[in-house]
């Protein structure tokens, strides 16, 4: 048996296809969105639990829940950042995980970047109305018929 230094061709040309799509567009950004994945699940796992522990188990638990809990919590600027900072994250996360979903499985370059702007202006439309309901909520709304009102409102 003789030794040869030279490796056979394989039988199937598409052993190693070339990946050649974004090719050094991208530089450090998949680092970045990377590292974002990590500490943005971290710190989701501490608001959310968070906010489940506050919602659920403290008070009357589930049964506590209701506008006026809703209300409350959100006349507190606290717990506005906390939801506030939950939503953000929470988006931007779900986001860029499917953002590389898209990257990894969309074939065309049309296709992905057609999938990346809904993807983006969802995100957007998203994060922006979340951020006004949170910061422009008002249980008692001025001009509003009394029976109308939640039983905390002052009366008209």
């Amino acid at each position: 048996m003789s030794v040869n230094s030279e490796i056979q061709t394989p039988r199937s040309a598409r052993i190693a296809p070339e990946y050649t799509r974004n090719k050094g567009r991208k530089g450090n950004f998949e680092m970045y969105a990377w590292l974002f994945m990590r500490l943005s699940g971290l710190i989701l796992v501490v608001l959310v639990f968070g906010h489940l522990f506050v919602n659920l188990m403290l008070g009357d638990g589930v049964h506590a829940i209701n506008f006026g809990f809703v209300a409350g919590k959100w006349a507190d600027p606290f717990w506005q950042v906390w939801d506030l900072a939950m939503l953000w994250l929470a988006m931007l996360h779900g986001t860029n995980g499917v953002r590389t979903i898209i990257e990894d499985y969309a074939e065309k370059d049309s296709t992905r970047f057609w999938f990346k702007m809904v993807l983006y202006v969802a995100s957007a439309v998203i994060i922006v109305l979340g951020t006004l309901v949170i910061f422009t909520f008002d249980p008692c709304p001025a001009n509003a018929s009394a029976e109308l009102l939640p039983s905390f409102c002052p009366a008209p």
